[in-house]
């Protein structure tokens, strides 16, 4: 069982038990020359220097409401002052005693390296070898305890190179109690402060509580500051992504090198080989049809005539200017642009469709649908809300009404392949490719059932981007609504591609966009943050770069599947013979 882990400069090669380090023994702590235990003496200070200064307040007060000088002052006062004095002295000391207790009586760094490594890694491999199962299945591997006073040591292998962990006697009564459920898991950044500590504690006692080793999850090397209140509640590490590149993918006239994290095999090659033929054909051209995402509400009536008085109310053009006044009050970029209901007996859905500018916007709408409910709570007093979300809007969920409506951008991204780059490059042929594409993504999908999914593989592209660039990948879901159209063109010498995606949801601020990989991955394509010149436009860029890699994406998987070369290619770039698990000693 490991415990949380600090830092040293010394590497350690592979997960061993833990080793335990003898340390000074004397037990003298400078709290033991108090008269009293240490918390009564605290209790005592704390009274003392809040009662002279209520005491010390009063009297000043009265003596100004009498006109008496202040500097006249009473024995009482005197003892007070010399109280207050004494007590403030005290606390001051008492919140550095603990820091000066551990620099006076922690031992020297040295301690900690002091044995030759060739001993001390034989040492370990002995320890090992004498257990039965390994430490991440049973709970009897763990060593003998140390005494109490001293600090646990324990080695971690690890991916920064900063192995060596050491938990103090304080991190381990805060464990025991996060253990014994006295100290709620949840409420650890904002006891201690330091969230990184925090991580590494619920880290601990989680391993405790489930007999679980967490050894292969990262620990070190992320900013867990930066997660604090956005992005992830109780953190216990981070899970570690590949990113590749696939590009240049030339679109607009722009070379844009895409970033795909993915742990796909033969994913980005895929990619990569689809934009070299969209590159050599001159390039794609992607048009944003639509922009504006959405946010519907369930309300309830007593009647069915009452919802259908709303709803005659709300799609009515002359209250439209009065309504939008009353959205565009939640964001200075959001921008109200239209209203559509639905009636399903007493009950009203009503679907906002507003601009959100770089943001995706999910919380700039719901403020703004927030608004126009109270707005019209004065007109409808007998309206109940339901909800602030009915699941009309529809997010993260495949409907209907995304794929017709529209969500988020709605992008066409079209290009024309030369015959010579649809053999030399792709290895097949244009009427192969038609056929195919009729075959599968139009006819056999509607054989499916598929609801936006006529096409071979959008969300492979969709959901690698998404995760590379810090936007929400659950809404993979709506954002792959595709299909994929293919006709010979040219008297049938060369192929005319399109992908049509009714409802990319993209934003280039808030959320996981502000984390520095996923920032670093939007600086790469040229859309970090927010447009200072044209508000919104970097997130429709990147809504038309997704749909250009998809575009890419289903060029190349379509001709692996016409070619035959599907099975070869994975079995080529999807298997290894390597067991990862075991790493790297």
């Amino acid at each position: 069982m490991e415990a949380p882990r600090l830092y040293s400069t010394k590497r350690v090669q592979s997960l061993k038990p833990t080793k335990k380090i003898p340390l000074e023994e004397d037990p003298t702590k400078a709290s033991d020359a108090l008269p009293l235990p240490l918390h009564l003496t605290n209790a005592v200070f704390f009274t003392l220097f809040f009662s002279v200064v209520y005491f010390l307040l009063s009297r000043w007060r009265e003596k100004i409401r009498t006109s008496t000088p202040l500097h006249v002052v009473t024995f009482s006062e005197i003892i007070a002052i010399l109280a207050f004095f004494t007590s403030f002295i005290y606390l001051l000391g008492f919140f550095g005693l603990d820091f000066v207790q551990s620099l006076v009586f922690r031992p020297s760094p040295d301690v900690w390296i002091a044995e030759d490594e060739e001993e001390e890694n034989e040492v370990l491999l002995a320890k090992e070898d004498a257990r039965k199962v390994p430490c991440g299945q049973a709970l009897d591997c763990l060593l003998p305890p140390l005494p109490p006073a001293a600090p646990i040591v324990t080695a971690q292998k690890v991916f920064d190179e900063k192995p060596v962990t050491v938990l103090t006697e304080e991190d381990e009564e805060i464990i025991k109690s996060v253990v014994a459920g006295t100290t709620p898991s949840y409420s650890l950044e904002s006891n201690l402060g330091d969230c990184k500590r925090a991580a590494a504690i619920r880290r601990e006692a989680l391993q405790r509580l489930t007999g679980k080793s967490l050894s292969g999850l990262p620990l070190d090397g992320f900013d867990y500051e930066s997660i604090l209140g956005q992005c992830c509640e109780m953190p216990v590490g981070y899970v570690q992504i590949p990113v590749g590149i696939a590009g240049p993918l030339l679109v607009n006239g722009r070379e844009y090198s895409v970033p795909m994290a993915t742990t796909e095999g033969c994913l980005v090659a895929s990619t990569n080989r689809g934009c070299k033929a969209i590159h050599l054909s001159g390039g794609a051209t992607s048009v944003l049809l639509k922009d504006g995402m959405t946010r519907a509400p369930c309300v309830r009536f007593g009647t069915a005539k009452r919802a259908a008085d709303l709803k005659l109310y709300l799609e009515d053009p002359d209250n439209f200017e009065t309504l939008s006044v009353v959205f565009n009050r939640s964001s200075r970029f959001g921008r109200l642009q239209g209203i559509k209901c639905a009636i399903a007996g007493k009950n009203l859905y009503i679907r906002f469709t507003c601009s959100t500018g770089d943001a995706m916007g999910m919380n700039m709408v719901s403020k703004g649908v927030q608004n126009v409910l109270d707005f019209l709570q004065t007109d409808f007093p007998d309206m109940d809300v339901i909800g602030i979300s009915g699941n009309y809007c529809s997010d993260k969920k495949p409907a209907a009404v995304n794929w017709i409506e529209g969500r988020g951008k709605s992008v066409v991204c079209e290009v024309i392949i030369k015959g010579d780059v649809v053999r030399k490059v792709l290895k097949t042929s244009v009427e192969s490719l038609v056929e195919l594409n009729m075959l599968k993504n139009l006819t056999g999908s509607a054989m499916a059932g598929a609801l936006g999914g006529f096409n071979a593989h959008a969300s492979n592209i969709v959901a690698a981007i998404y995760i590379a660039t810090g936007q929400d990948p659950a809404q993979n879901v709506e954002s792959s609504h595709c299909i994929t159209m293919m006709e010979a063109v040219n008297e049938g010498k060369d192929l005319h591609i399109s992908v049509t995606m009714p409802s990319i949801e993209v934003g280039t601020v808030g959320g996981g966009t502000q984390l520095a990989s996923q920032s670093a991955c939007l600086n790469l394509l040229g859309v970090k943050g927010a447009s200072k010149e044209t508000p919104g436009a970097n997130a429709r860029m990147l809504a038309t770069i997704v749909a250009g890699a998809v575009l890419a994406g289903e060029l190349s998987l379509m001709s692996a599947i016409a070619a035959g070369q599907l099975v070869k290619s994975h079995m080529k770039y999807n298997r290894s013979s390597k067991d990862v698990s075991k790493g790297s000693s």
